[in-house]
């Protein structure tokens, strides 16, 4: 019996309500694919740190040198960096008023001269008469006198005289040994004070790496202790030995200076920048647990790593605690145990239970099969 009319159209709408509600309903969300990540595997090895220290080169003797006399500074032939010789000249002085004074000396001496020569002559005439009686023993005495007087104001001219002629000489201001310039305070055209340093020259001859330590450390760096230096151009390497050690820190940085004697022809140049390690401040054969940085993560306040647990293959986040850092790596102080599988790279985009697999280098050579796959036909 054929269904009436009614029955068919209601069918047919109840069918499109159908399909339209199912063609509006959300598509099930896709899963979530699983994230290959590389692992390590926790382990002990043996640590080593030296404190490394930021030292300069400088020479052992570093002269400040300034002319000996106060005048007006008219000439200086030394440039700074430039490399000067025993006895050659640096500055120069007006020595206008030196000349004078030198020319009033050599005056005075004439005059000297003079005064004691007609003495001696008057001695002389004295000691004939008082051969022949004709004056008493107390005038030859007087004239005796007056000869040694006259002696005497002749040397001290002379020595007045030559003391003008080297405050003369003292303008012109020279090396007193070969080095380096390394310093310039005076300017031609400039009024200098005696003793005022003009110039600084850092001799040749033994050198020094300069560095400064802190002072819960200074206590460990005794003189005659060895250091290595490493040269930062070329990163060569070098023997030293303390030298010296400050008695009294700086007033600014509470840090006292040391002097490490760096002796041979392989020495660095002056003003070279170099890293100091001293070998008395220096920890090894501790066994400790290292990661690369690349493994941490901050989590909150706290630092921590993800573990992977190889029996879920899921992550949980670890606190660590950082003790310090060895190059690349962090050494870690405690959280970690040996054995724990530790994600060391893509730790931001990770999640607390998350599931993972993990990674194979496509590189790497086929693990081999085991003898039972391998015999199969």
């Amino acid at each position: 019996m054929p269904l009436p009319r009614s029955s068919l159209l209601q069918s047919s709408f109840s069918l499109s309500f159908a399909l339209a509600l199912a063609a509006c309903s959300p598509a099930p969300a896709p899963q979530e694919p699983i994230r290959a990540v590389k692992v390590l595997t926790v382990g002990t090895s043996s640590f080593e740190s030296t404190p490394e220290f930021a030292g300069e080169v400088k020479a052992r003797i570093e002269s400040r040198l300034g002319f000996r006399v106060a005048g007006k500074l008219v000439r200086r032939q030394a440039e700074l960096g430039q490399r000067v010789r025993a006895g050659e000249v640096l500055a120069q002085l007006d020595p206008q008023d030196l000349r004078l004074a030198a020319d009033a000396a050599r005056a005075q001496v004439a005059a000297a001269q003079t005064n004691r020569e007609l003495a001696a002559a008057d001695f002389k005439r004295y000691a004939a008469l008082k051969d022949q009686n004709f004056i008493s023993g107390a005038d030859l005495e007087r004239r005796e006198t007056t000869l040694k007087a006259a002696q005497a104001q002749f040397d001290q001219a002379q020595a007045q005289l030559a003391a003008q002629r080297n405050q003369a000489a003292y303008a012109t201001l020279v090396a007193d040994a070969s080095g380096v310039v390394t310093g310039i305070d005076a300017e031609p055209g400039q009024v200098v004070a005696a003793g005022a340093p003009v110039l600084r020259i850092a001799q040749d001859g033994p050198r020094d790496v300069v560095f400064s330590v802190p002072e819960d450390k200074v206590a460990l760096v005794r003189t005659g202790s060895d250091v290595v230096v490493r040269i930062w151009a070329g990163s060569k390497t070098l023997a030293g030995k303390v030298r010296e050690v400050s008695a009294s820190a700086d007033p600014v940085t509470r840090t006292f200076q040391v002097k490490v004697a760096v002796e041979g022809p392989d020495a660095p140049a002056l003003g070279s920048t170099v890293s100091v390690l001293p070998k008395s401040l220096g920890h090894a054969g501790a066994s400790v647990i290292k990661l690369p940085t690349s493994a941490l993560r901050q989590d909150g306040l706290a630092t921590a790593v993800w573990v992977l647990d190889p029996k879920t293959m899921t992550l949980r986040s670890q606190p660590i605690q950082v003790a310090t850092a060895d190059g690349n790596d962090a050494v870690i102080a405690s959280g970690l145990q040996p054995g724990m599988l530790v994600v060391s790279a893509g730790v931001h985009v990770l999640s607390p239970g998350q599931k993972v697999t993990i990674y194979q280098d496509r590189l790497a050579p086929p693990a081999a099969l085991p003898m039972a796959a391998a015999s199969r036909p």
